[in-house]
């Protein structure tokens, strides 16, 4: 696929089927990920995979995350938190690994550079004809999920990354004007 051809026309695709991403699609999706802005060469990035039982296992954490929450949480609340992460055949959590107090490299610009490792997935995903949905949510940033996906402190879940074949309809790109994004200054 053409680099700006790839650029112009990604896009999530909520609905996923199997299987997951082949030992090869997924060698592809981490190289591109690895290729992430790192200023000081910190390599700030975690990935985490999810297929199978650690499907359910990562469902069970979110259903742990929803009755800490709420302890008076009904069966079908926690019920749904543990289906979520069934909703593709595989999911990789991306980490930002942030490494505190580094001069001229703060915590933000690594949490920056683990975004982009997981935007290069994502790329990557659509370039092998995969689909591929960003989602985040509460449970990136519930202390349970943290602690069972074993966080420290200064880590961050920067996105959760659904992934498998595409299933369903493209939905249609949205068009954006750029200058409405875009300030000038000559």
């Amino acid at each position: 696929m053409d680099a700006m051809t790839l650029l112009h026309e990604r896009s999530s695709m909520g609905k996923l089927t199997g299987p997951p991403p082949s030992p090869e699609q997924l060698e592809a999706l981490y190289r591109a990920a690895l290729r992430a802005p790192d200023h000081k060469e910190l390599r700030p990035w975690r990935f985490i995979e999810f297929s199978g039982e650690g499907l359910a296992r990562l469902g069970e954490l979110f259903a742990e995350a929803e009755f800490r929450e709420d302890p008076h949480s009904e069966d079908a609340t926690l019920d749904a938190a543990r289906k979520k992460p069934l909703r593709a055949p595989m999911i990789i959590a991306v980490i930002a690994r942030v490494t505190p107090d580094v001069p001229k490299v703060p915590k933000i610009e690594q949490v920056i550079s683990a975004g982009c490792a997981a935007h290069g997935i994502m790329l990557a995903a659509h370039a092998l004809g995969l689909g591929a949905m960003w989602r985040s949510g509460k449970y990136a940033f519930d202390p349970t999920v943290r602690k069972g996906l074993g966080l420290g402190d200064d880590d961050e879940i920067v996105a959760f990354l659904y992934l498998g074949q595409l299933a369903g309809r493209h939905k249609p790109l949205a068009e954006h004007r750029i200058d409405d994004f875009v300030e000038h200054w000559s």
